[in-house]
Order: C-alpha cells, then sequence, then structure tokens
C-alpha cells in the first residue's frame, strides 16, 4: 500500500488583512508570503468547495479584494 503524502504547509498568514488592499498588492503580498497559489475571482463568482492547501482566494471588486479564504 502507497504512504498518503504530506500536504504543504501553509503559509503563517491572516486573511482577513488582504481586505481593503489593492488587488495587484494583495497577490504580490500573498505570493511573497509563501502561497503558492493565488486567485482572484469577482464577486458571485461559482467556485468548488475542495480544499486545496497552499491556495489563497480573493474575492475582488472595483480591483480591491472585499473578501479572503484559503483553500
Amino acid at each position: 500500500m502507497a504512504s498518503v503524502p504530506t500536504p504543504p504547509a501553509q503559509p503563517d498568514d491572516t486573511p482577513a488583512s488582504y481586505v481593503g488592499l489593492d488587488a495587484g498588492t494583495a497577490e504580490q503580498r500573498a505570493r511573497a508570503r509563501g502561497w503558492t497559489t493565488v486567485r482572484a475571482l469577482a464577486p458571485g463568482t461559482v467556485v468548488t468547495m475542495e480544499f486545496r492547501g497552499g491556495r489563497i482566494n480573493f474575492e475582488v471588486a472595483d480591483a480591491t479584494v472585499t473578501r479572503c479564504w484559503v483553500g
């Protein structure tokens, strides 16, 4: 039986700290803090609910982050 792979560690970060930032600034900050996938979404975008380690999601309206969550 194959061993279960160890998922990558999540960056030690606070998603709420991105709310209110310009989307470009938020993406640069997230990548600098170790997030491997940074995803910007328009309000109301339909997304799947699977959890992906190392991913941070931004809801962006008028070029500003209005919501942020991991996975």
